[in-house]
């Protein structure tokens, strides 16, 4: 059992309370999993810049000096702000990639949580109020987000076991259920080239879609072959660039509500989730359908 939320925004003017709102959404639910907590935000994009989210057990040795570090090897501006065990580093767009190889040689014990041009992902073992207050999450800004705490029943309690996940460019999931295939999936994955850093069921879901959709897919047919593909119940909530997609196993025995204004568009694994959004009163709200896919984007 775990809970996981999501929001939205249609409307700009909501952006700077992205972080309040999804942060107290998220708070709602600790008790579907207290084990650990994560929150995926999506901000406005820079041209031309990207974004590494980067987590360290020991940040005040890894993230010491590691601009002027990467600076030595860089072409280019590198930014760096460091929020507890992570920091958001900033570098040119095509230099991502670059940036990667450094690091496993300078700073080996950094673990990458997240790649893209608007995508920060922050996660910890803890309570969501925890996490959120470790992480100053109220205080963020964005588009879109979606969060999750967990209760661990694939694989250990640890940090990188923890929600959301990132397999591709600004593409992050989360996941209440259970894949039941999600070894023998995890192994032909791998030998197709795609890169899983954990035993966690749920990355393989996120690495799942990534495969389908470096292989052509749109988000939306990705979403649908899953029904097909991954075994066992699961819910998903996935955030891309500029998108928000939720979709249910056919069987859909995991709970899920969902609501609609003209300002957003909210997810919760339970009503309580929602409650105290902005003229939730006046929302379309609905449980999604078993085996649908449902999409927003900006």
């Amino acid at each position: 059992m775990c809970g996981i939320v999501g929001l939205f925004l249609k409307d700009k003017s909501m952006e700077p309370e992205l972080g309040t709102l999804l942060t107290d959404m998220l708070i709602t639910m600790t008790d579907r999993g207290p084990d650990s907590a994560g929150i995926a935000i999506y901000g406005n994009k820079t041209s031309n810049i990207g974004k590494l989210t980067l987590q360290s057990n020991t940040p005040d040795v890894d993230f010491l000096n590691l601009k002027s570090d990467l600076a030595v090897s860089l072409k280019g501006s590198v930014q760096i702000g460091v929020k507890s065990s992570h920091a958001v580093l900033k570098v040119k767009s095509d230099q991502l990639t670059e940036v990667r190889k450094i690091l496993k040689c300078i700073r080996p014990d950094i673990r990458i949580m997240s790649s893209g041009e608007s995508l920060e992902i922050y996660k910890e073992i803890g309570l969501p109020k925890d996490v959120a207050v470790r992480f100053d999450l109220k205080n963020m800004t964005g588009t879109h987000g979606i969060g999750h705490t967990r209760m661990a029943t694939e694989s250990a309690v640890t940090t990188m076991g923890a929600h959301p996940f990132n397999t591709g460019p600004d593409q992050c999931l989360v996941h209440n259920g259970s894949l039941s295939n999600h070894n023998s999936l995890r192994r032909k994955l791998r030998r197709d080239g795609v890169h899983i850093e954990t035993e966690n069921d749920t990355e393989v879901g996120a690495a799942y879609l990534t495969w389908k959709m470096q292989q052509g897919s749109t988000l939306g047919e990705a979403l649908k072959n899953s029904l097909e593909d991954l075994d066992g119940f699961f819910t998903f909530v996935v955030g891309t660039k500029d998108g928000f997609a939720v979709v249910r196993d056919p069987i859909a025995c995991k709970p899920a509500v969902m609501a609609e204004t003209d300002q957003y568009v909210a997810f919760g694994s339970e009503y309580r989730a929602l409650v105290n959004l902005p003229s939730i009163e006046n929302a379309r709200v609905w449980e999604p359908e078993p085996a649908t896919v449902y999409f927003w984007n900006h």
